[in-house]
């Protein structure tokens, strides 16, 4: 689709932003008296479930807003895989859940979602028939590497990370691959968000240098090399190193708190877009429309759980980021 064929497009999702929750909404959100009341707000907004409300759990709700915001956007393009670079972690989240669920020989249904760029099913299969040839190549390889490692070694976080490098690869391949900067943009600021926090948790428990040869995603941001012998020898080492970085700012944040370090990373990302907001004639705003739909579902989300759990305001604000408008 021709970028200039994007100006109708545009200027549809331009009326769908009106939609959009603000920063005043969400604080009126975790003001709510509770999760009731909260979702009574969210209702007059019209999230309201694929059945109006009637019998549906939160879940249900938030995938519906989901679903509805991936229908919307891709009904406006030509390409059905022009936003699959966002898909990827779900099709990888398949992966590790039905690896572990045939390995353990469980029965659980609901720890797979659905809306990815691959089947389930497909999935399922592959890895229950110990045959992935019906999966990407990249997909197929780390299937087999980690299939491989829980059956021998038991060990569900060496799964954990074989599956999460190949998550992150794919979604680096598949972000360089695209001719839109943002969505160049937000695959490298994935991967190299997604190094740090690794980077910080496995200094927070003295992880050695091969974990991180297994852990960390090349990107350009970053030089895994020397962030791997900073995380080596602690946090303050990893600080020391990013602060040479274009992620130095979250130096700060990772002092105070990790909750403090993950709102910096969802305001990093709703800063990298909201330039797409002056953009009319590119592909750009519609995938700026699509984060900014889960940037602002992840905010509902923790605040729904928030108020379910009675934790207080201020505990709930400092974990919502950034509004897209």
């Amino acid at each position: 689709m021709p970028e200039k064929q994007y100006t109708y497009a545009v200027a549809r999702i331009r009326a769908k932003e009106n939609a959009l929750l603000n920063d005043a909404f969400m604080e009126q959100l975790i003001g709510a008296a509770s999760e009731r009341e909260a979702l009574s707000l969210l209702s007059e907004k019209g999230w309201k479930g694929r059945n109006n409300g009637a019998g549906e759990s939160v879940q249900d709700i938030l995938s519906y807003e989901e679903e509805k915001t991936f229908d919307t956007v891709l009904s406006m393009v030509d390409d059905p895989h022009a936003f699959d670079v966002f898909l990827l972690k779900r099709d990888y989240h398949n992966l590790k859940a039905a690896i572990k669920l045939t390995v353990s020989s469980g029965q659980i249904d609901d720890i797979f979602v659905e809306g990815g760029t691959i089947p389930v099913e497909r999935i399922r299969t592959a890895v229950s028939q110990q045959d992935f040839s019906s999966l990407p190549d990249a997909m197929a390889e780390a299937g087999k590497e980690a299939t491989d490692e829980l059956l021998h070694s038991r060990d569900g976080q060496a799964c954990d990370v074989i599956i999460d490098r190949a998550s992150l690869r794919a979604i680096r391949e598949a972000a360089r691959s695209d001719h839109n900067s943002l969505i160049r943009r937000y695959g490298e600021l994935t991967v190299a968000l997604s190094d740090i926090k690794t980077a910080v948790r496995g200094a927070d428990i003295a992880k050695d240098m091969t974990f991180y040869s297994r852990a960390l995603a090349e990107c350009d941001t970053i030089d895994i090399k020397r962030l791997s012998e900073a995380a080596c020898l602690g946090r303050d080492r990893i600080y020391d190193y990013l602060e040479n970085t274009r992620y130095k700012d979250a130096v700060e944040k990772l002092k105070r708190s990790f909750f403090a370090f993950e709102k910096w990373c969802n305001d990093s990302l709703m800063d990298s877009i909201r330039t797409e907001l002056y953009h009319p004639f590119t592909i750009g705003p519609l995938a700026a429309y699509i984060l900014a739909r889960m940037s602002e579902i992840s905010n509902v989300r923790i605040i729904l759980t928030g108020k379910e759990n009675d934790l207080p305001d201020t505990m709930i604000r400092e974990r919502i980021s950034k509004t897209y408008v």
